[in-house]
């Protein structure tokens, strides 16, 4: 079966070519090398590069760097400014850029709450014209996402992590699932897909981590496996896992069946953003 992780970060340590904007919570440094490594150790085929925000913002000239260095294994997504007057140029740019398969609009401070926002819509209007799916970054905001997907039905949203505060370092939180509900309801926007990354993280229990399954398991009879991408966010989670536990726990023989598996683990991602490894 191929596996595809939806959400790796790779990044060098902080230097005057590329410097730092804040620290990311993980090793000193990440490289494409050490990527693979870890995937190889553990059967991972392939991986969507997400550059990383914290340290890079806009930039995601070593993101490119490492996935032209491995050009079969990895696929890039990169953040963009909704507040950027010239944000679609910035997208159709990003659309010519060899294994660039979507954009990310990170829902923090400063993005606008407001559905109606335009700088937003013209990031989820371009997007969709070029055919890139938008991952969205939307932790307390899914709500908003609804509005969005109503307003852009043509352009495909891609939750992070669940759309639930995921933690960076132990304990998870006492209620993980408190949201759960909010994100149960994007499921009849038939535009709207959600990544199933950093769900380890939210355990209480040890590894398999068991009880992530539940919740998980109306999360793939919400939405159907078909709009379920699995993921690590590797190596935010660094703190409270290690990267074979976050990949063996979903090949647990005890839990998923084996197409069912091959669906989470790989075939939405391939649907979703029409990718798949060693497609250039």
């Amino acid at each position: 079966m191929t596996t595809i992780d939806a959400q790796v970060h790779v990044y060098e340590r902080d230097n005057p070519k590329r410097p730092w904007t804040n620290v990311l919570h993980g090793p000193p440094e990440v490289t494409g090398a050490d990527m693979i490594a870890a995937m190889d150790k553990v059967g991972v085929d392939a991986a969507i590069l997400v550059s990383v925000w914290t340290m890079y913002r806009w930039d995601a000239s070593y993101a490119i760097d490492v996935r032209n260095a491995y050009p079969d294994r990895f696929a890039l997504v990169k953040p963009v400014d909704a507040n950027d007057p010239g944000v679609a140029e910035t997208i159709a740019d990003w659309k010519k850029q060899p294994g660039a398969i979507a954009i990310r609009i990170m829902m923090v401070d400063g993005i606008s709450t407001d559905a109606a926002d335009p700088g937003i819509n013209r990031v989820l209007a371009t997007a969709g014209r070029l055919g890139l799916p938008v991952n969205l970054m939307a932790r307390g905001r899914l709500e908003q996402v609804a509005e969005l997907a109503a307003r852009n039905p043509d352009t495909t949203l891609v939750i992070d992590h669940l759309g639930l505060a995921q933690p960076m370092e132990p304990p998870p939180p006492a209620e993980p699932w408190i949201e759960l509900p909010k994100l149960l309801a994007l499921a009849a926007r038939p535009n709207v897909v959600v990544k199933i990354t950093g769900a380890c993280t939210l355990a209480h229990e040890a590894f398999p981590y068991r009880d992530i399954r539940a919740p998980l398991g109306r999360i793939f009879d919400a939405f159907g496996l078909e709009r379920c991408l699995w993921g690590t966010d590797w190596t935010r989670a660094v703190a409270l896992l290690d990267y074979k536990n976050g990949v063996d726990s979903f090949r647990s023989p005890d839990w998923l069946s084996d197409s069912d598996r091959a669906m989470l683990m790989s075939g939405a991602l391939q649907r979703a953003y029409k990718w798949a490894p060693g497609k250039r």
